[in-house]
């Protein structure tokens, strides 16, 4: 376990390459260039092996430290959070193998330790997941081999490895995949409005060979509860947090120098108009609101995880915090990266500042798990005792 010294260490050292990744993020949003360089970056500073035990040669944090250091990230570039979604989970998934005495998974965290990165591909389109995946891994004459494709492939383009989700003989498994595997093809055709660096697009799998070594039964959507939902839930949420900060760094600094103002308003200077005071301490409640709701879920997940991931009624229990703060944090970024654009004139729209993006990330980050499902969910749950429904997947619905 890292102490506390280790930790301020190493806020110390991401501080730096934080404020750099966050003066460039306006430019790469508005020419679409992929953050390569500054996800090296990242990884070069070891931020890939936060939970890697420091005796295995990894920075050895709580989870709650680890995900402060996530919602910095976000604040810098939300798109680099979301990308790290999957290879944070993947490192949660190997720790807890290997401090069970898995050899496979101790090999993983020593790649995770030199600085390689762990992307996913999960989500199909059309049918989907909802009843079996239609990517596949077979056993051939030639040995294994993966077919299929992938939509939303989060992070995979800056990956070294893919962590694919597939069906094998009507069974879940997820297989890893080196990216420079022949037959496997990526594209960056995410063509949504926001959260358009996460290299979410489409992968592809003709005939990829596989050891089969590197499969490994269940995955995600597997039957039975599982900290895996609420731990990929908190990372979106750890990206919305980040954003509702950004804002509220980004609102001050705008009105602080600003002097321009309007006939009407009650004072000369912005910053003296009690009515963008107000603005500025609503947008300061949201970014405390949302990060104080992640870092209560995180330390749920840590005392899930300290119990060895597998305590039925500790999984319950943080599947309906990761809900609950879904509910607060949603509402709280989306309300602030709006209510940003009160503390100044039209000149706070200008392209070049590229504020729009706060609230186009945020929303595209919040249609994750739909909201409205998850609070059904939960109240059923409260009420009836109904189950929480850890498998789920976008697709055809089957009876």
């Amino acid at each position: 376990m890292s102490s506390n010294t280790d930790y301020a260490a190493l806020q110390a050292r991401l501080t730096p390459l934080f404020e750099h990744i966050a003066q460039g993020a306006p430019a790469r949003e508005a020419q679409r260039q992929l953050a390569h360089d500054e996800v090296k970056a990242l990884l070069h500073a070891g931020f890939g092996a936060l939970r890697v035990p420091q005796e295995w040669g990894g920075a050895g944090l709580r989870i709650r430290q680890s995900f402060e250091l996530l919602i910095a990230l976000a604040a810098a570039d939300s798109n680099l959070s979301q990308a790290f979604r999957s290879h944070l989970l993947f490192v949660e998934d190997q720790r807890l193998q290997a401090l069970q005495g898995q050899a496979q998974a101790r090999q993983w965290l020593a790649k995770v330790v030199e600085g390689k990165l762990f992307g996913n591909a999960v989500t199909e389109l059309g049918e989907g997941a909802a009843k079996r995946y239609q990517t596949a891994v077979t056993q051939t004459t030639e040995g294994w081999r993966l077919n299929g494709e992938k939509y939303y492939s989060t992070g995979s383009l800056y990956a070294d490895y893919i962590a694919v989700a597939a069906d094998h003989n009507g069974q879940r498994v997820s297989v890893v995949v080196p990216v420079d595997a022949p037959g496997l093809s990526q594209r960056d055709d995410w063509d949504g409005f926001g959260q358009r660096l996460t290299a979410s697009g489409h992968s592809s799998y003709a005939n990829v060979a596989v050891r089969e070594e590197d499969i490994a039964p269940g995955g995600y959507g597997s039957p039975g509860p599982t900290w895996g939902t609420a731990y990929l839930q908190l990372v979106l949420l750890a990206s919305l947090a980040g954003i509702a900060q950004r804002v509220e760094q980004d609102a001050i600094a705008w009105v602080r120098q600003r002097t321009r103002t309007f006939s009407h308003a009650p004072a000369a200077l912005p910053k003296h108009d009690p009515l963008v005071q107000e603005t500025i301490g609503k947008l300061s409640a949201a970014a405390f609101g949302t990060r104080a709701a992640v870092l209560a879920v995180a330390d749920v997940l840590d005392h899930v995880i300290d119990a060895g991931g597998s305590d039925p009624a500790l999984l319950d229990e943080a599947e309906r915090a990761a809900a609950q703060a879904q509910d607060v944090v949603i509402g709280l970024t989306l309300d602030a990266s709006t209510r940003f654009f009160e503390v100044g004139g039209a000149s706070l729209v200008g392209s070049a500042h590229g504020h729009d993006r706060y609230w186009r990330n945020a929303r595209t980050i919040a249609t994750h798990n739909p909201l409205a499902y998850k609070l059904r969910s939960l109240g059923a749950n409260l009420l009836n005792g109904d189950p929480l429904p850890y498998q789920w997947s976008a697709g055809v619905r089957h009876a």
